[in-house]
């Protein structure tokens, strides 16, 4: 299971910094990126949930924790742009560092 959550992760990152990539050129991302970015991320934090409640004495809490930050940080930039169709990229790269340190956690725990 940690490696379909790990492969989760991947794809939504590839996704995310597709985004990022276009709020960074003043361009909007696309609806289907958008949606993919959040899915992809979604289920692989719902798995890592699951993985951690069975797997209570070993499972990498860091990660869990981090991604959860990223997620509370991801819903921020998608209600803002939603509602104000506002690229606060600050915030996107800030949301994006958050995430690639919860994911070498992971890999950290998958791997060592």
């Amino acid at each position: 299971m940690i490696y379909l959550i790990i492969t989760l992760f991947a794809a939504a990152a590839v996704l995310g910094l597709i985004v990022l990539l276009r709020w960074t050129r003043k361009v909007d991302g696309t609806a289907t990126v958008i949606y993919s970015h959040g899915i992809a991320a979604a289920t692989g934090l719902g798995l890592l949930a699951w993985y951690a409640i069975q797997h209570p004495e070993n499972y990498p809490q860091l990660s869990l924790i981090l991604f959860v930050i990223g997620a509370l940080g991801g819903f921020y930039l998608f209600f803002v742009n939603l509602r104000t169709k506002a690229k606060p990229v600050g915030m996107g790269m800030v949301h994006a560092l958050v995430g690639v340190a919860a994911f070498i956690a992971l890999l950290f725990f998958a791997f060592t």
